[in-house]
This record gives C-alpha cells, structure tokens and sequence, in this order.
C-alpha cells in the first residue's frame, strides 16, 4: 500500500518538474525587448528597439524637441523583469510573462508600445520595420487622457 502511495506521489512530482521546466522555457524562450535610450548628435533623446528573436533590430525612435541631461542619456535597458529603472520616461505597462511580451513607455508625453505583432506610436498601430527611424514632434503627442480613465496597467497612487 505505502509502495503504490510512493509511486503515485512520485509519479506526481516527476510530471509537476516537467510541466514546471517546459514552462520556465516556453517563457523566455523568445528573449526580452532590449532598448537603448541614447541621444541623437545634436542632443535629441531617442530609443533604439531590437528583439533579436523576431528578427527586429534598429528601430530608432527619435523625439524631436526634447532634451534629457547628459547623465541620464545612454544606457540598454534589458525587459527581463517588471517596472525596470529608465534614464528618462516611464513605464506605462508590462506584461512580461512570455517574453518578450508588452511594454508601454510614456517618454515626453508619446506612448510608445511594443508587441511581437506590431509597434505602437500614440496609440496608433505600426508595422515593425528593422532600420526604420521615425521622428516624433511635439504636436503628436496623444491627448491626455480623461479624467477617472487610466491607461492599461497604471497604478492607483494609493499604492
């Protein structure tokens, strides 16, 4: 009796490592966003997009008008774990269960959300083009949004 307890209850942890591992792979198996906030050479901010495993590289997005200090200006941050440190703007969203997953950035007043399926620039859908560099001017920023009405993922400032 206690021999056929063991084997089942081994049984069960056996399948549960399995499940758990083909898990843990399927999740990162695409590999996170990786984006580079960096500065153009006459200061403007931008972010350089690439996600090695859908073959997107390059994308550079360029906020025309802005400007960001010298200190905060270059660094690659990695979409491996929730709600990283940015040089400059914030994170709006992630959902970073199955990498690479979804991003949405507020930098300057643009939301910029990336997808494995497109690019979204102020809430408008875009084609992901490896290369591609748009620039984005003041006058394109969404509106803000109404009052009570959160973007996906805000927090409550109770929080």
């Amino acid at each position: 009796m206690f021999a056929r307890a063991g084997l089942v209850l081994g049984i069960a942890v056996a399948l549960y490592v399995v499940c758990w591992l083909v898990d843990a792979h399927l999740r990162t198996r695409r590999g996170p966003w990786e984006v580079t906030f960096t500065r153009e050479s006459d200061g403007e901010p931008a972010i350089v997009i690439a996600e090695p495993r859908l073959g997107i590289s390059g994308v550079r997005i360029v906020f025309a008008g802005e400007s960001v200090a010298a200190t905060n200006a270059t660094a690659t941050v990695r979409f491996d774990r929730p709600r990283p440190e940015l040089p400059f703007g914030r994170v709006l969203y992630d959902d970073l269960m199955y990498q690479p997953g979804a991003v949405t950035f507020d930098l300057f007043g643009h939301e910029i959300e990336l997808l494995p399926t497109r690019l979204g620039v102020n809430r408008s859908a875009r084609a992901w083009n490896s290369g591609e560099v748009l620039r984005l001017q003041p006058a394109e920023k969404p509106p803000p949004r109404p009052p009570g009405k959160k973007a996906r993922g805000d927090r409550d400032s109770r929080q």
